[in-house]
């Protein structure tokens, strides 16, 4: 059974799907230097207001672009929903340990919230899941709610993942890793400095591509197939040789039909970090043609952990809509001898790429198609 996105609701630093899009392809950037915690020095982060957001308050914004771009309103009895959070709603944690607040409405903090908060909103009395696969848990997510429609248990679902990540826990351990970078974000860049933390999340209508003919939805793409690994190896640093990441790469090819000359377009990890970037360089030169065309956005949104994958899902999307190839912003001089999308490029789109590679060495890779 075919399955296809009719909608989108994102919401990044640069704003929302339109607007985000639009400064993607600008080559803009929505990484500055903050300090949102007074005890903390200030760290180059990609904030979406001025203070760092709440879990449930982006999800519902995000949830409710994505409805309203699929032109679907509550209740929506059947609909399945898979939201996942990397760091859920730790920063309400946070914030009760240390000011000790009232504790009675702990149970709206558990990592299910997101994905019960959009249960709530739309109604449904169907399946309701809430994956967390590190930064993988985004394209995890998408893929699960395609197998749920293929599977035959639902016709429609809502997935996606959503991030607030911004707390002073989340950049101290960082920090202690050494991963944070001091000035932004250069993906793939040989002066690459670390990752840049980013708020932001994106949430999709997948639906059966007979229910969308039929109720004459608006088409973004097709799913066409996955891949999903783990390298059973480290907490934190990826496999050496990145064998079980070309393992899910290779699974997604497969299950996609497609050949690697078959892919227009890859969207890569690349958090500008010096382990995962060489890595996903060594896959891509290792699967692909030195001619593929690849970029990684988080130049522009930051890292927002979890939820990457489904940002980098959208960005996907949007180059099968407009033929426009985004740019990986704040590359200036590539380490990897790979075909970097430098400035933003008119081209003939059928087939893209995402990838995600998260700590414990989840590894996720999903491919989509033009209708």
């Amino acid at each position: 059974m075919d399955v296809v996105i009719t909608g989108i609701g994102l919401v990044s630093a640069l704003g929302h799907l339109e607007q985000t899009w639009t400064g993607l392809v600008e080559g803009r950037s929505g990484v500055h230097l903050c300090q949102p915690f007074s005890d903390l020095k200030p760290h180059p982060l990609a904030l979406i207001e001025s203070f760092p957001t709440d879990l449930l308050s982006l999800t519902e914004r995000v949830l409710h672009d994505a409805l309203r771009d699929a032109k679907l309103e509550p209740p929506l009895l059947d609909c399945g929903i898979v939201i996942g959070s990397s760091r859920g709603n730790q920063a309400q944690w946070e914030r009760l340990t240390a000011n000790r607040e009232d504790l009675s409405g702990w149970l709206n903090t558990l990592p299910n919230a997101g994905a019960i908060s959009v249960a709530q909103q739309i109604q449904t009395q169907s399946i309701v899941l809430a994956p967390m696969a590190a930064c993988a848990t985004g394209v995890w997510a998408i893929a699960r709610a395609a197998e749920l429609i293929r599977a035959g248990e639902v016709e429609r679902v809502i997935a996606g993942a959503i991030e607030a990540p911004i707390t002073p826990l989340t950049l101290i351990g960082f920090g202690r890793m050494g991963a944070l970078a001091k000035t932004g974000a250069y993906p793939f860049d040989d002066a690459r400095e670390g990752l840049v933390l980013g708020e932001g999340g994106a949430i999709f209508v997948l639906e059966s591509a007979e229910v969308a003919k039929r109720r004459g939805a608006m088409v973004y793409g097709q799913v066409l197939g996955f891949g999903l690994t783990a390298d059973g190896y480290h907490v934190s640093t990826p496999e050496p040789g990145g064998g079980s990441a070309i393992a899910a790469v290779q699974q997604c090819l497969t299950r996609s039909v497609l050949a690697p000359q078959d892919i227009d377009y890859i969207h890569a990890h690349g958090t500008a970090t010096q382990l995962n970037d060489q890595n996903e360089a060594h896959l891509i030169q290792t699967l692909f043609s030195p001619q593929i065309s690849v970029s990684s956005t988080k130049g522009s949104t930051g890292h927002t952990l979890g939820a990457s994958g489904a940002l980098g899902t959208a960005f996907c999307l949007m180059a099968l809509k407009h033929q426009v190839l985004p740019p990986n912003v704040g590359l200036t001089q590539p380490e990897f001898n790979l075909a970097f999308v430098r400035t933003a490029q008119a081209a003939r789109v059928r087939n893209v790429l995402c990838f995600s590679f998260g700590f414990g060495g989840q590894n996720a890779a999903i491919a989509f198609g033009d209708v």
